[in-house]
């Protein structure tokens, strides 16, 4: 599905309407038509129940048809079975409707063909016309604006509360977004929420675009199964960024089996998770890892401004809630600068000499015998221009220790600041937790790693606004270009190419590679090393033997004559055991590159998400350790350190234990040009591994290189 977004003018027929109509609507109390309307006590525009059978229903009147109902309702809500959707489909394209709602199952999830022919016949019917289609196999929608809770589930009575900022969720499953929206009762407002069913015509990415446009929805909160059009989704990030709304995702289905799950549960195709983590971090997406954590990340940022700076300072009357918030900081990448002078001796004048005037700031418990410490403290942290926000526990669930925070939350408003508390009772639910989840500018969370993540996410977040939305230059420049085609033109046809090849068209594109000479013999090959300076290193160049020291035709390290001439002979009689002198072009020689960090840069195209990068710790270490960050293709030099950022080994590139770090900017150039060159070729080139790149504080260079063409 590659088609452009639908606009915000385009579904606010369906998600926002003034009319509204319920095909099969029935006196049945436990009927989906009836339950539909017994939810919409609420809602503010016209209701219209359509059903032959009856003449009114309850105190309302029923029609026959749809054309009977003297206007054309925004939306019609579908409560039949299956077989007997088609019909009312054609009718509302044909009046003009400008949203339809299908609850009925058995259509794209379905394993029956002619079923999933069936949703494919209705989204041909609506392509090209005014009308929009949610679902099949959908819960409904739900508007808490306009009471608009249009589905027969059982749901809360209001989802909305006023005076409070509103997440606007979508989920794709629609249990799950039902039960989600039970939060409204611990004071979590929703201005939406949107399931989706199947998502045949209307998906993710549309409902994305309607909720960053409608200003009810302070932030978007998506439980997300898969996607067959990425771009579309990064289209929905880019219209979410510019209106200032933060995405917050849950992504089911990340191994195998919850991918296979997610094919028969909604018929999304699930893509790999590696190639999700990379979409929603093009997008500007804020991933989180745990269902439970979807909607207090959501809350944070509904109440949260733009980050003024990435420092936290922790205030707490308890040294182990301290210590815990300290590890945690220390794990998710949050500073906690530490106090200068002047505000160090404020806080001594505040706290008692077994208390702690740093950050973490223990305050003590003496702050219920003088409580005036702990705003004075908080006050002073919040005056600081390197703390962009403030984080207390809640160790006793206690109205008086709520007042406290809430009074704390304020505090940091003026400052245009955020604070957040983290609960450490284990009465989560307890005396206060309402009132300060209906603290406008306090986030309330239920773990301390949750907290000290979202702060993290928050940072990013707000660096990614300031930043803008630069995209990295697709290409290459003009001459590299016109290089890179002359290589793959001499390259031949082979699907694969051989080391020598692969070396050159890299180099083409301005990737540092190390210098080798293809020779024929032994004699050749002594003469090539005599030049290069030894010790050399000989592979056999064939594009059959692709892992060459498994094949045993690599030899490394040869410091004279005599081993480079024994090297030759060896792995020759090894390469002839595999393949053919045909199919050998030599052997290369190379220089051995003196000790250094070792990275992987690999790129491929992807069925789903086109070309990606990925970069890892090299050598064997990258099948070891697995330690590998994946991103879109392609990446400028910026984005490329930020890859290389996510990487768990990242301390070893700027130098770890007494080590020199690395030339960072040369290293993030060579994963920058190779993230343009699969960009640019993707039609012709399918995978680059370059393993290793050898990194020193002086620059990079690569010593091996793989390269294999679309098929």
């Amino acid at each position: 599905m590659n088609r452009p977004l639908y606009c915000y003018a385009e579904t606010r027929r369906l998600f926002d309407p003034a009319s509204i109509a319920i095909v099969g609507a029935s006196p049945n109390a436990a009927s989906f038509g009836a339950r539909t309307l017994a939810n919409l006590h609420g809602y503010t525009g016209r209701i219209h129940l359509v059903n032959g059978k009856y003449d009114r229903i309850g105190e309302r009147p029923c029609v026959a048809a749809l054309a009977d109902i003297g206007e054309v309702p925004d939306c019609v809500f579908i409560a039949v079975p299956r077989d007997a959707v088609r019909p009312v489909v054609e009718e509302c394209v044909r009046l003009g409707v400008g949203g339809v709602v299908i609850f009925a199952s058995g259509f794209g999830e379905s394993e029956d063909p002619a079923h999933q022919q069936l949703q494919r016949d209705l989204v041909a019917m609506t392509a090209g016309t005014p009308t929009r289609l949610l679902g099949p196999n959908c819960l409904g929608s739900m508007n808490a604006v306009t009471g608009l809770l249009a589905t027969f589930a059982l749901i809360p009575e209001r989802m909305r509360i006023e005076g409070c900022r509103s997440i606007g969720l979508i989920s794709q499953s629609g249990a799950l977004g039902v039960g989600l929206s039970q939060a409204v009762e611990l004071g979590v407002s929703f201005s939406h929420v949107l399931t989706l069913g199947n998502g045949c015509d209307v998906d993710v990415a549309d409902e994305i675009a309607f909720l960053a446009e409608d200003p009810s929805c302070d932030v978007i909160a998506c439980v997300f199964e898969g996607t067959t059009a990425p771009a579309r989704l990064l289209e929905a990030g880019a219209l979410a960024r510019r209106q200032g709304k933060a995405v917050v995702v849950f992504k089911l289905a990340t191994g195998a089996s919850g991918a296979e799950a997610a094919l028969s549960h909604t018929g999304a195709l699930a893509g790999s998770a590696a190639g999700y983590d990379a979409l929603f971090e093009r997008a500007g997406f804020i991933p989180v890892d745990h269902f439970e954590a979807l909607l207090e990340t959501a809350a944070f940022f509904a109440k949260a401004p733009r980050a003024k700076a990435a420092g936290v300072a922790v205030l707490t009357p308890s040294g182990g809630a301290g210590i815990m918030a300290a590890d945690q900081a220390e794990v998710h990448g949050v500073p906690l600068p530490q106090p200068g002078p002047e505000l160090k001796a404020l806080l001594e004048s505040h706290i008692p000499e077994f208390g702690a005037a740093r950050n973490p700031c223990d305050v003590t418990a003496q702050i219920l015998n003088n409580p005036l410490s702990f705003p004075a403290c908080a006050e002073a942290f919040l005056k600081e221009a390197d703390i962009g926000a403030i984080a207390t526990p809640y160790t006793t669930a206690m109205e008086s220790s709520a007042k406290r925070t809430v009074a704390l939350a304020e505090m940091a408003r003026e400052h245009g600041k955020m604070a957040c508390c983290y609960l450490l009772t284990g009465w989560l639910e307890g005396p206060g937790t309402k009132l300060m989840e209906l603290s406008p500018h306090l986030a309330l969370f239920r773990s301390t790693s949750r907290c000290f993540a979202t702060l993290a996410a928050w940072h990013r977040w707000s660096a990614r606004l300031d930043r803008g939305d630069d995209i990295a230059t697709a290409s290459l420049g003009e001459a590299e270009s016109g290089a890179v085609q002359r290589e793959l033109a001499a390259a031949g046809t082979e699907r694969t190419l051989s080391e020598g090849p692969a070396k050159r068209l890299l180099q083409a594109a301005g990737v540092p590679m190390v210098d080798n000479w293809l020779v024929a013999d032994a004699d050749a090959a002594v003469a090539a090393a005599e030049v290069l300076g030894y010790p050399v290193a000989l592979k056999v160049d064939t594009p059959d033997l692709p892992h060459k020291t498994e094949a045993g035709v690599l030899r490394l390290n040869l410091k004279d004559a005599a081993a480079v001439r024994d090297a030759f002979a060896a792995v020759m009689a090894n390469a002839l055991k595999a393949t053919t002198a045909g199919r050998i072009h030599g052997v290369l020689v190379q220089p051995m590159i003196p000790q250094g960090l070792e990275i992987m840069v690999g790129a491929r195209v992807d069925a789903l998400f086109g070309p990606m990068i990925v970069v890892g710790l090299g050598g064997v270490m990258v099948e070891l350790l697995k330690d590998t960050a994946v991103a879109l293709a392609p990446v400028d030099r910026q984005g490329a350190k930020a890859l290389l950022q996510r990487l768990r080994g990242h301390a070893l590139l700027q130098g770890f234990r007494g080590s020199a770090a690395i030339d960072l900017d040369a290293l993030a150039d060579t994963v920058s040009r190779i993230s343009r060159l699969i960009h640019q070729e993707r039609e012709r080139i399918a995978e680059i591994d370059v393993n290793p790149v050898i990194c020193s504080p002086s620059g990079v260079i690569a010593v091996d290189a793989l390269v294999v063409r679309q098929g």
